[in-house]
């Protein structure tokens, strides 16, 4: 916006100087031309009265010596009578120029080697018709054009260095306000929730800016409210797993107890950790640094540990597979361990005791691929499926936990698909960006998906036969 208000003021005063400036050096020059002819005009008008009187060689001489016009005038007496034709001082016109203006009997003005000549017709007391000349050298024609074309130029410039400098700083008044409204939204995207913006500069952008403030506050109260929302609703979660633990308590000794006690204490640290998340100041929107992320086959290990006791009760056959090597995401170990919950606790909540389900981790060249198959029924409508896990709910689904599992795979830039399993139940394919790697891609439309391997994938990363 600066450059571009530049650029039109030095367009627009460039126009009007040259529009002025031109039509005035040629005035100026005009003006001098006819200050140098107007001088040889009063030259020769002052010789006129000697040229009515006498015609005498000496005195003529002497009046143009008192003119002062010295080698530049010529006085041209026709022949009369018994006197011969008489030239006074050096003639520079032409014999026929000299004809014209006595036949004619009016001035004019002839170019000559140097310059031009004025040509002046006399009456002598005779009725004869005299000519004085008057030369007038170029220079004296061209006497101050230079110097005051210069001034022109100097003016003209001038005025074009000082609107350039003008509209420059109409600009720097216009486009700070824009850079600090366009700083404070960036600041406002990263999660810098104080960031506002001063209300000056011109009329339109106080009014943005304005506007923009009111939104961030607008934005921190929302945040507030949701925040404190669900840190109420996370806290109403203490009284039942109060229950919990107390029912847990009067089970007595065995696995099942320890499983119960197990599982109450990790629902109240999770439910803690929500609270706590729910209660910060601001969200945590910076990437995640080098040594940040966890170990998928870890995560898996650990949580199966959790499930297969609940599978043997069950009566579940299941199986784990690439888990073997240290396979590291960009993601918090909690979220990764969430999400494998949410999927682990869908096979368990929407499959009968007996059926068999499978966990494999493949570590490709480009992404990690995590997929939790079962030998269920099946999900007959995928995309009604993924339509749940973003928000739309379902009877008898809140699809929170595939939203969980999306939202993990899209922070890393992978992706989630829903298909069907070798097993004949479903399958759950997680696309996650391998840590210290380049993007695989954005959310459903990113290179993920245009970079998947082949058939090789699904042969890898079918499970084998269950035991």
């Amino acid at each position: 916006m600066r450059w571009a208000l530049v650029k039109v003021c030095l367009a627009v005063t460039t126009m009007v100087v040259v529009a002025f400036a031109v039509p005035l050096g040629l005035v100026v020059k005009e003006m001098a031309r006819d200050r140098a002819f107007s001088n040889a005009e009063r030259e020769a008008a002052a010789v006129a009265p000697a040229l009515s009187i006498t015609a005498d060689r000496d005195q003529l001489e002497r009046v143009v010596a008192s003119a002062g016009a010295g080698s530049r005038m010529a006085v041209h007496l026709p022949a009369d009578g018994g006197r011969a034709a008489l030239d006074l001082g050096r003639r520079r016109a032409a014999a026929r120029d000299i004809r014209a203006v006595r036949g004619l009997g009016r001035a004019s003005t002839t170019t000559v080697p140097g310059g031009s000549t004025l040509l002046q017709p006399v009456a002598l007391g005779s009725g004869a018709i005299a000519v004085v000349e008057v030369y007038v050298p170029e220079s004296e024609v061209t006497n101050g054009v230079g110097t005051a074309w210069a001034v022109l130029a100097a003016v003209g410039l001038a005025l074009i260095v000082g609107s350039v400098a003008v509209a420059d700083r109409l600009g720097v008044r216009m486009v700070r306000p824009a850079r600090r409204l366009v700083a404070g939204a960036r600041e406002l995207g990263e999660g810098k929730l104080g960031a506002r913006v001063p209300e000056d500069g011109p009329t339109e952008l106080r009014l943005a800016a304005s506007a923009f403030n009111a939104m961030a506050d607008q934005v921190v109260q929302l945040l507030a409210n949701e925040r404190e929302l669900a840190a109420d609703l996370s806290h109403r979660l203490r009284t039942p797993l109060t229950v919990l633990r107390l029912n847990a308590a009067s089970l007595g000794g065995g696995p099942a107890a320890e499983q119960t006690w197990a599982a109450v204490a990790q629902l109240e640290r999770e439910v803690d950790t929500i609270i706590r998340t729910a209660r910060e100041a601001k969200p945590q929107t910076a990437p995640a640094g080098p040594g940040a992320g966890c170990d998928v086959a870890e995560v898996v290990r650990e949580r199966m540990e959790f499930w297969s006791a609940l599978a043997e009760d069950e009566g579940r056959k299941w199986r784990v597979a690439g888990v073997e090597r240290p396979v590291r995401v960009p993601v918090a170990r909690a979220d990764l361990a969430a999400a494998l919950d949410a999927l682990l606790g869908n096979v368990f909540r929407h499959t009968a005791e007996g059926t068999a389900f499978a966990v494999d981790v493949h570590n490709g060249e480009d992404a990690v691929i995590v997929l939790v198959s079962d030998a269920g029924p099946g999900i007959p409508d995928p995309e009604a499926a993924m339509a749940r896990g973003r928000g739309s709910g379902h009877t008898g689904s809140t699809g929170l936990g595939l939203d969980i599992v999306r939202r993990l795979a899209e922070s890393t830039g992978g992706d989630v698909r829903i298909g069907s399993s070798v097993l004949g139940g479903t399958e759950v394919r997680i696309w996650l960006q391998p840590a210290g790697r380049g993007p695989v891609g954005r959310g459903r439309g990113g290179a993920a998906r245009r970079r998947r391997p082949g058939k090789s994938v699904f042969a890898f990363n079918r499970p084998r036969s269950l035991p």
